[in-house]
C-alpha cells in the first residue's frame, strides 16, 4: 500500500488527485472502512495543498462569478432567480455597475461551494457619467434639498 505524505509539488498533487479519483470509484464498487479512511486522508492532503497554493486572491469576484456561471451552464435568468434579484440587477453586477451584497455573496458561495472571501473582495465599479450634463447629479441633489 502506498504511503501518503504532505504534498510538496504539483506533480505529487496530480498523482494524489488521480489516486483519489481511482479510490472513490473503487469505493463505489466495494466499500470498506480502510478505503474510506484513505479517501479521507487524501482529501485532507489535497485540500491543504489547494489552500496553500490557491491563486484566488488574484481573481476579480465578477470574473470568478462569470467563470462559475459558464462552468455550471447557468444563464443570467437562472442565476437571477437563484439570487432572488432582478435580471437587470444581475446585469448591473456583471457589468460592474453594482456591487455584490452580503446576501448575494452568501448564496453564491453556498451554491458554487466556494469560500465567501473569494467573492468578497474589492473591485472597481464603472460609473457612467452623463457627458451632456456633467453636473446633473449635483443639480438633482440641490433641487431635492430645496424641497425639504
Amino acid at each position: 500500500m502506498k504511503i501518503y505524505t504532505i504534498i510538496r509539488s504539483d506533480k505529487q498533487y496530480i498523482s494524489y488527485c488521480n489516486d483519489l479519483e481511482k479510490m472513490t470509484k473503487d469505493y463505489q464498487i466495494n466499500s470498506n472502512e480502510g478505503l474510506l479512511d484513505m479517501i479521507d486522508t487524501l482529501t485532507l492532503l489535497i485540500e491543504k495543498y489547494d489552500e496553500e497554493h490557491s491563486k484566488s486572491e488574484d481573481v476579480d469576484p465578477i470574473v470568478l462569478l462569470k467563470c462559475l456561471m459558464n462552468e455550471n451552464r447557468l444563464n443570467q435568468k437562472d442565476l437571477a432567480e437563484l439570487l432572488q434579484i432582478s435580471k437587470g440587477h444581475l446585469s448591473d453586477i456583471l457589468n460592474y455597475k453594482k456591487g455584490l451584497s452580503k446576501n448575494v455573496i452568501r448564496i453564491l458561495a453556498e451554491r458554487f461551494k466556494v469560500r465567501q472571501d473569494a467573492l468578497n473582495k474589492p473591485y472597481t465599479l464603472s460609473v457612467e457619467h452623463n457627458k451632456n450634463y456633467p453636473d446633473a447629479e449635483m443639480k438633482k441633489r440641490k433641487s431635492l434639498l430645496k424641497l425639504k
